[in-house]
């Protein structure tokens, strides 16, 4: 099965190296960079380390990227992708671990989360609102959804092709709300997904959006739940819920 690891970066210049590098190797078959018009030299550093890339001509938005990604992903014969942020949050040494449980077909979806304990969270950099808020979310996204799931905001996940080729994930967002409507189309469409527990390492060099930013994704992942429920119990038909087919979920 071809593993294809794909990350979003904008301005990931001094991380981007020691992310890949953390990487075992023969953990995949090709890595794919998608630079979102970054102003630093990301793009050069991922061709100096031989990953293949693309950059956007102009700043589209964190969703954007991933779109850009999962296309050249599956363009390229992806069996299954595995997303990594390239500001060395996550530890890519994982990655075999998550592409494993995908390979031997015991789930459809693998997120890496960082939320083990409240004491290794925090201790580990984690803001103290950025905490409160993450375990708000997603104690409501578990009981919207009927999920259990100990994180529903982590940048380190991994796909079957399957389900990338289900979800309608074109329609979503471009904006950071990509990765909430994303999970969401997994649960709606039955696919079974599983956790592995990551450490938490914030740094000065960690992407984190602001807090306006952050309230704005709360307010949006929020609506995403609201348009969840309001479809399952078929009041309303959106989109983001129909299958590539166009059938209904």
């Amino acid at each position: 099965m071809k593993t294809i690891i794909v990350m979003p970066a904008y301005n990931a210049a001094r991380t981007l190296a020691p992310t890949v590098h953390d990487i075992p190797p023969g953990s995949a078959d090709e890595i794919i960079l998608v630079d979102d018009a970054s102003k630093d030299n990301t793009l050069e550093i991922a061709k100096q380390l031989g990953l293949t890339t693309i950059k956007h001509d102009v700043n589209k938005g964190y969703g954007a990227n991933q779109k850009t990604c999962y296309h050249l992903a599956l363009a390229h014969g992806a069996d299954i992708v595995v997303m990594i942020h390239p500001d060395y949050q996550y530890d890519s040494r994982l990655a075999p671990y998550m592409t494993g449980l995908l390979k031997d077909s015991h789930l459809d979806v693998i997120l890496g989360s960082r939320i083990r304990t409240r004491r290794e969270a925090l201790e580990g950099g984690m803001p103290l609102y950025k905490y409160i808020a993450n375990r708000a979310l997603t104690f409501i996204e578990n009981i919207s959804t009927g999920t259990n799931l100990s994180e529903w905001h982590t940048g380190f996940r991994a796909y079957t092709r399957r389900v990338l080729e289900t979800i309608p994930w074109e329609s979503n967002s471009d904006d950071f709300v990509f990765d909430s409507q994303f999970l969401a189309q997994c649960v709606a469409f039955g696919f079974r997904i599983g956790e592995i527990p990551v450490p938490v390492r914030y740094h000065d060099t960690s992407s984190s959006i602001n807090w306006s930013r952050s309230i704005m994704y709360g307010v949006q992942t929020l609506l995403t739940i609201s348009k969840f429920i309001l479809h399952k119990s078929r009041l309303v038909r959106f989109p983001i819920f129909m299958k590539n087919n166009g059938r209904a979920s």
